[in-house]
C-alpha cells in the first residue's frame, strides 16, 4: 500500500523527527532512481521493437515482437525481480497491445477470434496488473456484441449491448468485493468503463432508437431515467462517489438532451438550462464536501 505524506508538514507539526524525516526521503530516492531507469529500458525497448517493426512492416512482426516483450516482461514478473518491477509490467502492456493487435488485424474477421482476443486482454491485465489492459478488454467486449466486422459498422443491437454491459458492470462489482487489492483495482477500472459504455449506449439509443427491434428512442430514454435514478440511489448510500458523480454527470447529459430537443436552442432555454447546471454543479460538489468529511471523520475515530 502507497501513501502519500507531506514530511515538512508533518515535521513542523511535531509528528515526526527531522531525523526520521531524512530517512524517509532517503527511501523515496532509491524508488525515485529506480522508477527512472524502469521507465527509460522500457522506452528503449519500446523503441527498438517499433525500429524492427518500421524495417520490416507487417502484422506478423507486430505478433512477434509483441510475444517476445509480453514473454520476457512476464518472465521477469515470475522470476520476482523487484528491481524490474515498473519494466515488466510496461513491456507486457506495449507487447499485449502489440501481440493483441496483431492478432486482430490478421484474423479478426472471425467472430471466435474476437472472443478468444478478448478474453486474451482480459487475462493479459490481470497478468500484468494494466488498468489500460482491463480497460481495452471491455472495449473489447463491447465492440464484439455491436460491431459487424465484414461492414465496420454498428449492428445496433443497442438493447442486447445494455443488458450485457449491465451485467457485466455488477459481476465486475461482486468479484471486486472478493479480490486482493492490485486485483481489485483492476476490477474497478474495468466496471468503471462499462458503466461509461453503458451510459453511451443509452444516450445513442435514446436519439436514435434500435433499428433492429424496432424501439423509438423514448424507450431508451425512460429506461435510462429510471436505471440512473436507481443507480445513482444506490451509490450514494453504498458511499460510491465515482459512481455518484459519473451518474450525476450523465444524468445532466439526459436532462439537457431531451430539454432541448423538446424547447430547442431559444435564448430562455439556454438561460434555464445555465441556471439548472449551475444548481446540479453546487448540489454535486456539497456532496463530495459531505462524503470528504464523512472519510475525515471516520479516519479520526480510528
Amino acid at each position: 500500500m502507497k501513501i502519500t505524506l507531506d514530511l515538512d508538514a508533518l515535521v513542523a507539526e511535531g509528528k515526526l523527527s527531522a531525523a526520521e524525516a531524512e530517512r524517509l526521503k532517503g527511501f523515496a530516492a532509491r524508488d525515485t532512481g529506480e522508477l527512472g531507469s524502469n521507465v527509460l529500458f522500457a522506452l528503449g525497448a519500446a523503441a527498438v521493437a517499433t525500429g524492427v517493426g518500421v524495417l520490416v512492416p507487417t502484422l506478423e512482426t507486430a505478433v512477434a515482437l509483441g510475444a517476445v516483450l509480453f514473454a520476457a516482461g512476464f518472465w521477469l514478473r515470475l522470476a520476482g525481480v523487484t528491481r524490474w518491477a515498473v519494466f515488466a509490467q510496461i513491456v507486457m502492456v506495449i507487447g499485449a497491445l502489440a501481440l493483441l493487435g496483431g492478432l486482430g488485424g490478421l484474423f479478426g474477421e472471425q467472430l471466435w477470434v474476437r472472443i478468444a482476443l478478448t478474453l486474451a486482454t482480459a487475462v493479459a491485465a490481470v497478468l500484468a496488473t494494466s488498468g489500460l489492459l482491463a480497460a481495452l478488454a471491455v472495449l473489447a467486449f463491447a465492440a464484439t456484441i455491436t460491431i459487424d466486422v465484414d461492414l465496420w459498422t454498428p449492428t445496433h443491437y443497442l438493447a442486447v449491448a445494455i443488458l450485457a454491459l449491465s451485467a457485466l458492470v455488477l459481476g465486475l462489482y461482486l468479484l471486486s468485493l472478493r479480490l486482493a487489492p492490485a486485483y481489485e483495482r483492476l476490477a474497478i477500472i474495468a466496471m468503471r468503463t462499462a458503466i461509461l459504455l453503458v451510459n453511451s449506449a443509452f444516450f445513442i439509443g435514446s436519439l436514435f432508437g434500435d433499428d433492429l427491434l424496432g424501439w423509438p428512442g423514448v424507450y431508451f430514454s425512460v429506461a435510462w431515467s429510471i436505471a440512473l435514478l436507481a443507480f445513482g440511489t444506490w451509490a450514494v448510500f453504498a458511499n460510491r462517489r465515482w459512481v455518484v458523480n459519473s451518474t450525476a454527470v450523465f444524468g445532466a447529459i439526459h436532462f439537457f438532451t431531451q430539454w432541448f430537443m423538446a424547447l430547442g436552442a431559444q435564448p430562455l432555454s439556454i438561460l434555464g438550462g445555465g441556471l439548472l447546471l449551475i444548481g446540479f454543479g453546487l448540489a454535486l460538489a456539497r456532496f463530495n464536501r459531505w462524503v470528504g468529511a464523512r472519510k475525515g471523520a471516520e479516519a479520526g475515530r480510528a
